[in-house]
């Protein structure tokens, strides 16, 4: 079994379909998945012997010693990973407008890369 998040429903497991689909792997596993209802469940269940392989984000599976990766699909194999931040015009106050733009500034971004995250603009 194959474990990842709902390929339906959950932006991991929409990404990791995506990438099966590019690499012409998605119709070798379909009918062996153990989806998911997230990315930690998934992790979960390779964690505890559960599935012997899972597909995750890289970031998650640097918290969880326990689990070895085995590779990671190339960048071109599924759309580009992205967290969106707004101010919705009904929450448009200074300290959401401050907040946004502590992320963009270089202190959230080395937090940001300290656990693995690329910054807008350079592909991550």
């Amino acid at each position: 079994r194959l474990a990842m998040a709902l390929v339906d429903a959950v932006p991991a497991g929409i990404y990791g379909k995506a990438a099966l689909v590019s690499l012409g792997l998605w119709e070798q596993v379909a009918g062996r998945l153990a989806q998911t209802s997230d990315v930690q469940a998934a992790l979960r269940l390779v964690a505890l012997g559960e599935a012997p392989m899972g597909i995750v984000y890289a970031t998650d599976s640097a918290a969880a010693p326990e689990v070895r990766v085995l590779g990671a699909f190339p960048e071109d194999s599924h759309p580009p990973i992205r967290y969106p931040a707004a101010i919705l015009a009904e929450g448009d106050s200074a300290g959401a407008r401050a907040f946004l733009a502590y992320l963009h500034g270089a202190a959230a971004g080395e937090v940001f890369r300290r656990h693995g995250f690329g910054l807008p603009g350079d592909g991550g």
